[in-house]
């Protein structure tokens, strides 16, 4: 579903401020509350950038992703140290709310033998 041109321009602000910042240092191959913050950071990225090339629209998969990786980061937010460049994490999570909130229904996480979009199922 198309979203309405204010959201589509929120969201697309904050990409531009989060996407030239730099991971923050000393937190590749980190983890907090259990989390991988690497592959969080990427999926959640990832999922925003497909949604805004997509005028607001997203497949179930990148759907399931969205929600399950925003779960995650709800859990590693209460979490970080000052070292751990908050902000940039809050942005993060600003960002995947906003589109995640286009579909607030509540969704399973992404398996491991779940198909990326166009491919066959994984047996």
């Amino acid at each position: 579903m198309n979203q309405e041109p204010e959201l589509i321009a929120a969201v697309t602000l904050l990409s531009k401020e989060h996407v030239p910042v730099p991971f923050p240092e000393g937190l590749a191959g980190a983890d907090r509350a259990g989390f991988d913050l690497v592959m969080v950071d990427a999926d959640i990225c990832g999922c925003v950038e497909s949604w805004l090339r997509n005028a607001g629209s997203l497949d179930d998969w990148r759907l399931r992703m969205l929600h399950w990786r925003m779960a995650q980061l709800g859990e590693i937010l209460p979490v970080l140290g000052e070292g751990d460049s908050p902000a940039y994490w809050q942005r993060l999570f600003r960002m995947g709310e906003l589109v995640a909130a286009t579909d607030p229904t509540p969704r399973d996480g992404v398996a491991a033998t779940d198909p990326r979009p166009g491919e066959p199922p994984l047996t």
